[in-house]
């Protein structure tokens, strides 16, 4: 009896010690969480790096809208030199033509007109000259009077004359004497890219009594950037000074220029003055009505300037991290322009101060 009471007592002994392990073991457990959430919560301070304030000769500039436009010295419009049906338009905007190349056909009976007026043309000068190679004859053989002579040379010269005009007449309208059709090819004069289109086949035309051309064609191998110049910034700008400007389709790609003129007059609505900046364009990226920006230096003074990254905005405030022994103070900062990539700082931090160049995100604190 006694032996099997010991049993018993052994028993719940060690049911109560395993009890006591689980327990121990889920508190370690909890333990280890804990202090793993609490090691989240530290700022990676050590993946911060910090740089020296430092002042320097920063450019003076002056920011202009601008937009970019077509050399009008490059721009053809091609108007139609007779009245006429549009048979046919064999080109679209933004299509590259070369000198030459028929870009639309028209049906006119002013065609018809200009070939019957040159083939006249044509025999009435062929029987002039034979005129005056008779009168001549008679006139060397004494059996014709000198004004007779002079008279067929002078018929003669007139229907010269009026060929040549029935000639212009069909090299205008781009016909030949020999063809059997009404219809007139327009051609262009130059090559480059179709800006616009104003017909279709089948619309009448006016020719040059219309207001807009069938056809704009543009060499777009140069290009203007036509910046807006405000009064209050007339006198700072100026012919040849440097220039960078960015077009907002290219997002940081930057082309770089001198200024070729600027307005002599100031535009009564808007106050501005035109400025131009003639571009190469080779790649053709620079497209009319692409809206740009243009920035004119105009000067340099010296100024405390950080990294970009170093600024931390927040709605319309910025501030930076500095380094004020072991700890970090956010501070807020007046910045003003940015150029090459560093913000001129124009107070909340001194020269030879630490700021926080990269990694700045990582530290917390609140501005002072």
């Amino acid at each position: 009896m006694m032996s099997h009471r010991k049993s018993k007592t052994g028993t719940f002994s060690i049911l109560i010690l395993n009890a006591a392990l689980v327990t121990l073991s889920g508190c370690s457990h909890s333990g280890e969480v804990e202090v793993k959430a609490a090691s989240n919560d530290q700022p990676a301070t050590n993946s911060v790096r910090y740089i020296q304030v430092a002042q320097e000769i920063v450019p003076d500039t002056v920011d202009l809208a601008a937009k970019v436009e077509p050399d009008p010295t490059k721009v053809i419009r091609i108007f139609p030199p007779t009245a006429g049906r549009v048979v046919s338009i064999s080109v679209k905007p933004g299509d590259r033509v070369k000198g030459g190349q028929t870009v639309a056909v028209l049906n006119s009976s002013d065609a018809a007109s200009a070939r019957s007026d040159f083939a006249k043309a044509k025999i009435e000068t062929e029987r002039t000259a034979r005129i005056v190679e008779r009168e001549k004859l008679l006139f060397e053989h004494g059996a014709a009077a000198e004004k007779d002579y002079l008279d067929a040379q002078a018929q003669a010269d007139s229907a010269r004359a009026e060929l040549a005009r029935a000639q212009q007449r069909l090299d205008l309208l781009n016909v030949s004497p020999t063809a059997e059709t009404d219809r007139v090819s327009l051609v262009a004069p130059a090559g480059g890219v179709v800006l616009d289109v104003n017909a279709a086949p089948g619309e009448f035309s006016k020719s040059l009594e219309s207001a807009n051309p069938l056809i704009t064609i543009a060499d777009l191998d140069t290009v203007w950037i036509i910046g807006d110049l405000y009064e209050k910034d007339a006198a700072k700008v100026s012919v040849d000074k440097p220039v960078t400007i960015a077009v907002q389709a290219y997002g940081n790609q930057t082309w770089t220029g001198r200024i070729d003129s600027v307005s002599g007059a100031l535009d009564p609505v808007t106050r501005t003055l035109k400025v131009r900046v003639a571009l190469t364009n080779p790649k053709q990226m620079l497209k009319p009505e692409m809206f740009a920006s243009m920035r004119v230096r105009v000067g340099t003074h010296n100024a405390i300037v950080v990294p970009a990254s170093a600024i931390i905005r927040e709605g319309n405030a910025a501030t930076v991290f500095a380094k004020v022994g072991n700890t970090q103070e956010q501070r807020r900062v007046t910045v003003g322009q940015t150029v090459d990539g560093k913000v001129e700082v124009l107070s909340g931090v001194r020269v030879g101060e630490e700021v926080a160049a990269d990694g700045a995100e990582l530290l917390t604190g609140g501005p002072n």
